[in-house]
């Protein structure tokens, strides 16, 4: 009790505030939670006072880390703005390995609370993800690197101030990694991208050195390397449909007449369809340049025909202090 109460000092919240409502699906009841649990869930993952505003913010997304797909889909958190400092969190090297305390307890808090708080995630019973996901445990919790990258912080892409502080929740499922980017990067970035499964999307993780690597070869902003990936990452039609995730998700849409999937579906097999849409093509930049280091992840911000009618995936952090 002495440890919660502790906690709770982070916040000039009061402690029996609803945060928010969480459930592991959308065919599960919503468990609704208030501030005071959130603190409890903090202080078991070893968080401190001041990280809570985080916390709080993660939890208010309604978006769960503990997701109950079969596809064990897992998720990734950025963090953006002055908060960043004030918590000591790394955007540098090691950023997204077990090297930084409040990286590393922000996203244990997140996934301890999402377990707790919606009515648990018992393998088989309330998850029922087939093989599981290692980025659950501290759900690729970092900072962006602001002040290295040649782009604005993603924050500002999405509305908010460049003084705000602010968190956003991605889901994610896998990644790819590599190095640089040489003579044949269209190719290679092409064949890359064209490996995953169309619709669910892409985050792009980019050391500094290769987001001025993009620059220097014409893209001067986050949207025009969106805007790149969207028209060059293609894959022929046969193969485009035969994937889980638009047999899964879009094929429906596709016979219920809504574009562009209609359109897609009505395509000739070898016609080249671009795997991604724009709004699930995200950029963050992350690393310390020892490296020219990026790896593209599966996966965007949730879908919303997939969250509740509340859920926001990037929320400010500084209403939670």
């Amino acid at each position: 009790e002495e440890r919660v109460e502790a906690m709770l000092a982070g916040t000039s919240r009061k402690r029996d505030e609803i945060v928010a409502r969480l459930r592991p699906t959308n065919y599960r009841e919503e468990w609704e939670f208030t501030v005071e649990k959130v603190a409890v869930n903090a202080v078991m993952a070893g968080a401190e006072p001041a990280h809570l505003p985080v916390i709080l913010a993660l939890a208010s997304t309604e978006i769960s880390a503990r997701i109950s797909s079969t596809s064990s889909m897992a998720n990734l958190v950025v963090v953006n703005g002055p908060i960043r400092h004030e918590l000591g969190m790394n955007s540098g090297i090691g950023a997204l390995g077990p090297y930084n305390y409040a990286n590393a307890a922000i996203g244990r808090a997140y996934g301890l609370l999402s377990q707790n708080l919606q009515g648990g995630s018992v393998p088989g019973l309330s998850y029922m993800g087939c093989q599981g996901n290692n980025f659950s445990y501290t759900n690729v919790t970092f900072a962006e690197n602001e002040e290295g990258s040649p782009w604005e912080p993603y924050h500002v892409q999405q509305g908010f101030t460049s003084d705000e502080s602010v968190v956003t929740a991605f889901v994610c499922w896998g990644s790819i990694w590599t190095e640089g980017l040489r003579e044949r990067w269209e190719d290679k970035v092409k064949s890359m991208l064209s490996s995953y499964d169309p619709f669910l999307g892409t985050i792009l993780l980019l050391d500094p050195i290769v987001a001025r690597e993009f620059v220097a070869l014409g893209l001067a902003t986050k949207e025009q390397l969106i805007d790149w990936v969207h028209e060059n990452v293609r894959m022929p039609a046969s193969r485009y449909w035969n994937h889980y995730a638009s047999q899964t998700f879009i094929r429906e849409d596709a016979l219920n007449g809504i574009e562009p999937f209609a359109t897609y579906f009505a395509a000739d097999p070898d016609e080249l369809l671009p795997v991604f849409p724009k709004e699930k093509i995200d950029v963050l930049v992350v690393g310390g340049s020892s490296n020219a280091q990026w790896s593209a992840y599966q996966g965007s911000k949730l879908d919303p025909r997939y969250r509740s009618a509340g859920a926001r995936p990037t929320v400010s952090v500084d209403d939670w202090r």
